[in-house]
């Protein structure tokens, strides 16, 4: 699979006239090479994966990590840097790069620290952006992608399930968040024992849960806190980080209330939630563009009364956000092969917000759903 792709990436390489390409997104590198866990946070260790047109494949990746970097990487070759030895990670990319007059990065997720040194070897005319091929490259999602989306799809589930069982008066938030961890682990370990041969991905969710409760409904992207739920809280559950298995994302959220709505108001505003939700799920197939599906969910919300929504959704893959985004403005042709995580959405400032969301396959004449939770207004009332 890995070696497919870097070839597949060389020949974009060719039909755009680029003669080599510099990649230091983690998601991307590990798309390409399958090497992962090195860090996946900016800690002044840069991984570097060259690609050329014609020619070898390097990694350049920090020392501590080289036994990762040779069990995982697909490459045709890894150079080790240590800290404070020589000239580190910059030691052998003017050789790599030597004078190719066209050199692709990816401008908007290179880290500074590279971004300034390539600037020192490649003046800015012979710079080009790889990110939009790389997008397009990763849209479509392969048969083994898909599996591991619905594999996602199963832990995601397990999780609001967890979280749903533990939501009560009485409890503070952070009860629920052990909960939806817990079992969120436990379903991807089982998977991966069953699916996967590889030991070393592990099944540990590894993202803080998104959720608000009480007053704070409207806040969309709070974490779990030391709050006591009471009865008649709204509650919303967001597993958009959480949902990682195998690398792969999606996007996931419900609303609840415990035991009563006590503001009545939150209803109604609710009911037009899911009503946006299905009007995007309606256009939702091949064909149309990305914006189209936008357009049938604002129109629901503005129809309403309320303000203009942000986005829809999101393309989801090996990273949270991939293209295309469910939005004004894109006109990205929808099709088979895609993963989308599709919302309904209605905010009314500093009083209350309501969610739902789940993601999806699109298929030859539609689209298959991978996450599915109850929404109907009795059946999140718990």
């Amino acid at each position: 699979m890995f070696p497919a792709r870097l070839e597949l990436l060389r020949g974009r390489l060719a039909d755009a006239g680029y003669d080599v390409a510099l990649i230091t997104d983690d998601d991307s590198v590990y798309y390409f090479t399958g090497y992962y866990d090195y860090l996946h946070m900016e800690f002044g260790r840069p991984t570097i994966l060259v690609v050329p047109r014609n020619g070898e494949s390097l990694l350049i990746t920090p020392n501590m990590e080289l036994d990762m970097a040779e069990a995982a990487a697909n490459v045709d070759r890894i150079e080790a840097w240590n800290d404070g030895m020589g000239n580190e990670w910059r030691e052998c990319l003017p050789g790599a790069v030597g004078t190719s007059a066209r050199v692709a990065i990816e401008p908007d997720r290179m880290p500074p620290l590279v971004r300034n040194y390539v600037s020192s070897l490649v003046d800015d005319a012979r710079l080009a952006d790889i990110e939009p091929v790389i997008a397009d490259m990763r849209m479509i999602k392969s048969e083994d992608e898909l599996q591991l989306a619905r594999h996602a799809g199963q832990v995601a589930m397990a999780m609001m399930e967890a979280g749903r069982a533990t939501i009560a008066a009485g409890v503070p938030e952070y009860e629920v968040a052990l909960a939806t961890s817990q079992a969120g682990t436990r379903k991807a370990a089982e998977l991966l024992a069953a699916h996967y041969s590889d030991a070393r991905m592990s099944p540990n969710t590894h993202f803080l849960q998104i959720m608000a409760s009480g007053r704070e409904i409207t806040m969309p992207h709070r974490r779990a806190t030391t709050r006591v739920m009471q009865r008649g809280d709204p509650v919303f559950l967001c597993f958009c980080g959480m949902t990682n298995f195998h690398r792969f994302k999606l996007g996931f959220d419900r609303t609840f209330w415990i035991g009563e709505i006590a503001d009545k108001t939150q209803e109604a505003v609710y009911q037009v939630a899911v009503d946006s939700q299905s009007a995007a799920l309606k256009m939702l197939r091949p064909g149309v563009t990305a914006e189209d599906i936008h357009a049938a969910y604002a129109e629901v919300i503005q129809g309403a009364g309320y303000e203009y929504p942000f986005r829809c959704g999101r393309a989801t893959g090996f990273s949270f956000l991939e293209k295309p985004q469910l939005v004004f403005g894109d006109k990205t042709v929808i099709e088979p092969g895609m993963v989308l995580a599709v919302d309904g959405s209605v905010s009314v400032a500093r009083t209350f917000r309501a969610q739902v969301g789940d993601s999806f396959i699109v298929t030859e004449d539609g689209y298959e759903a991978l996450t599915s939770h109850p929404k109907a207004v009795q059946d999140v009332v718990l």
